[in-house]
């Protein structure tokens, strides 16, 4: 088949545009044709293959009217986008109308408020609301039981039609020599490392994780990514900013946190995971759904730094560490990209055009 893989602008460390290729290359060992419906600004370089369709688009909904008149010559589509019309809908974004719902537990009174002029919002749950109409949308695939539940209370599509695939990964990163590591990052060898990955640093509770750290001894936070550091400065926290070196990172740190309000499934989770590290999280991230407490990490309440500490302070002891770590390599390598694959192409195969 030809599968139009439909994603909207381009981001260089973005999570979506990372698993889209992960798929199409997934895709294509398997004999199939991946064509990357996109917009102008994704790169030749970043993809796969020379099957490329672009469309105009500087808005969600601009976007969306455009692939409606486009002809992509594809048996099926499968978007990452709210797109009404593609046949199959993976809602790798989680559910917009919950994450606003979330978003209130910790944004200031004043930007609730004003949410509203921004027009994105409406755009993406005019958009959503549409893409939930099972007269638009053939199936939905959710990469977490988390998002489908929000799906069902948000919307009336038909519960036989969402299919839960959780996010996939190629090969895992080897973590570099833990010497050399600590040494780039200027971590003594007794501190105690704790990673942080990722963007949207509000969302993902980095001021939860800053909070936590600064409890307890011979810490620190390594914050690895895009966002204000000026505004989350702290003697226990070191941000490196953005970096492709997650050998580096995962060599110099203990353990992973990601203490989010909202994440439909991390991937920086599984990633983290795949290298060995325990992983601490909230049950708001689709990725905790894959995680056993004690056994690969924990699962903490959103926004409670001491209970994070307390996590923080279980995974000290180097033994436990090296209990868990063949117990995370063996759950990571659970969820691989050919897997994902496979289970995504049995539903785009159900739903292709007659």
């Amino acid at each position: 088949m030809r599968i139009g893989l439909v994603r909207r602008g381009h981001s260089s460390t973005g999570g979506a545009e990372a698993y889209l290729i992960r798929l199409a290359s997934a895709l294509q060992a398997l004999g199939h044709v991946p064509v990357l419906v996109t917009t102008a600004d994704w790169p030749d370089s970043r993809w796969i293959n020379d099957q490329t369709v672009r469309l105009d688009g500087s808005t969600p909904e601009e976007f969306a009217a455009a692939f409606r008149t486009a002809n992509t010559d594809c048996d099926v589509h499968l978007s990452l986008e709210r797109v009404p019309g593609c046949e199959v809908y993976r809602a790798g974004d989680g559910v917009h109308a919950s994450w606003l719902k979330r978003r209130a537990s910790y944004e200031p009174l004043w930007r609730r408020a004003t949410r509203w002029v921004n027009r994105k919002h409406n755009e993406l749950l005019r958009l959503e609301s549409r893409v939930f109409d099972p007269e638009n949308t053939r199936a939905i695939i959710a990469n977490s039981q988390l998002v489908r539940d929000e799906i069902l209370t948000h919307s009336e599509f038909p519960a036989a039609r969402i299919h839960v695939v959780y996010n996939g990964l190629s090969s895992p990163m080897k973590p570099a020599d833990r010497a050399a590591s600590r040494e780039k990052f200027g971590l003594e060898p007794e501190d105690l490392c704790v990673l942080f990955v990722g963007s949207g640093w509000d969302r993902k509770g980095l001021r939860t994780a800053i909070r936590a750290v600064e409890k307890i001894r011979n810490a620190t936070l390594l914050v690895a990514g895009r966002g204000p550091a000026d505004a989350f400065r702290s003697a226990s926290a070191k941000f490196i900013g953005p970096t492709n070196d997650l050998a580096a990172l995962f060599g110099a740190a203990d353990l992973f946190v990601l203490p989010t309000y909202y994440d439909p499934f991390s991937n920086a989770c599984l990633e983290a995971l795949a290298a060995g590290l325990p992983v601490i999280t909230t049950a708001a991230n689709g990725f905790s759904e894959i995680l056993g407490p004690g056994l690969h990490g924990a699962i903490v309440p959103e926004g409670d730094a001491s209970a994070l500490a307390q996590e923080m302070e279980k995974w000290r002891d180097p033994q436990a560490r090296a209990t868990a770590r063949p117990l995370c390599l063996a759950r990571a390598a659970e969820f691989s990209i050919e897997r994902n694959a496979r289970e995504t192409l049995r539903i785009l195969e159900s739903h292709a055009k007659d």
